[in-house]
């Protein structure tokens, strides 16, 4: 099992890995959870794809067993910034409420968003944890990378259950709110003690 994180930089020396991560998030969002996304020849993506962006794949023999994208909170393209920010500005058009967070979405060159979260539905139950790990230490390792410090992320409201058993520091900062399939809250990551 590999770890890979990915930008427009380097996607050339990866082969078909940067397609095989946004194949494998249609399987996921879109497939799997039938979330209305944009999709083209296999692929979700959506607004927030940029050479801004950064993504993760965790991988084995050219399978993406799992993944995520991280956005700087200082994004720009057009309109957009970051999706938790657009969501509260009301740019989404109302499918992530705006009241996602407590106070105003940071524009911080050491805060970036994690996004577009997964594990493969295809990933053995036996190595699930292991893939998470893996997950967790690229975030920490990426984060190191850009010079983050914190993340946020709007997830699945079952974190509490979850992160600490994987080495995240999190907190809420937005209240848990049903969107689409699901109860969804909007946490702050600490990676502030990781980065040493």
């Amino acid at each position: 099992m590999q770890t890979t994180t990915l930008s427009f930089s380097n996607l050339h020396v990866h082969g078909e890995l940067f397609a095989n991560l946004f194949r494998a998030r249609r399987e996921s969002f879109i497939v799997q959870k039938n979330w209305d996304l944009p999709q083209a020849d296999g692929m979700e993506f959506d607004q927030y794809d940029t050479p801004q962006s950064r993504w993760i794949a965790v991988h084995d023999a050219g399978d993406v067993l799992g993944g995520f994208r991280l956005t700087p909170t200082t994004a720009r393209c057009g309109v957009y910034s970051y999706m938790i920010r657009d969501a509260q500005n009301g740019i989404l058009g109302g499918s992530i409420p705006r009241d996602l967070l407590f106070e105003d979405a940071p524009v911080d060159p050491t805060v970036w968003e994690c996004t577009r979260v997964f594990v493969n539905h295809a990933t053995p139950q036996a190595i699930r944890r292991k893939v998470h790990f893996s997950m967790v230490d690229a975030m920490t390792a990426s984060a190191r990378e850009v010079g983050a410090s914190r993340l946020i992320a709007l997830t699945g409201a079952t974190w509490p259950r979850w992160y600490g058993r994987c080495g995240l520091e999190a907190t809420a900062i937005g209240r848990v709110m049903w969107i689409d399939d699901g109860d969804f809250q909007c946490v702050s990551i600490n990676l502030a003690s990781k980065l040493h």
